[in-house]
């Protein structure tokens, strides 16, 4: 899968670069291809477990990969301490949960320093999004 969006529009919105908004970014258009909705105003997400900083990094890539805002309202933040999101179709109202693998959390939890987080985020956005998140039923 060719990533649509690019490290340089992500830098520009979320103002550096970082791992955990490479994997929002990665996520959004993972989430828009599994569940076939469209971007902007087909699709509503439901981010959990994103609350706090670094993490909440993640919710920029969303917005910026979906389409879905704060502002438009087709996203909602829930209370949680497990990560997902909620993808749900505007359209057939069709609703996938998408997760990030543990091995991925391990390996965020254990990178430190600004210059760890920028190589890792890039290594990130080369690979596949299958070896990061996982899909399953709300």
């Amino acid at each position: 899968m060719k990533n649509k969006i690019s490290l340089t529009e992500g830098i520009r919105f979320h103002g550096h670069l970082g791992p955990w908004l490479v994997l929002g970014l990665l996520m959004g258009e993972y989430g828009l291809k599994k569940i076939s909705a469209d971007k902007y105003f087909g699709l509503e997400a439901e981010i959990s477990g994103l609350h706090k900083k670094p993490r909440s990094c993640l919710i920029d890539g969303l917005q910026l990969s979906t389409g879905c805002t704060l502002g438009k309202g087709n996203i909602k933040i829930l209370k949680s301490k497990d990560i997902f999101v909620n993808f749900i179709s505007s359209k057939t109202n069709k609703k996938i949960r998408v997760r990030l693998r543990d091995e991925i959390l391990k390996t965020l939890e254990s990178t430190d320093g600004h210059s760890a987080c920028e190589k890792l985020a890039k290594k990130i956005y080369r690979q596949q999004p299958d070896k990061f998140f996982m899909v399953g039923k709300v």
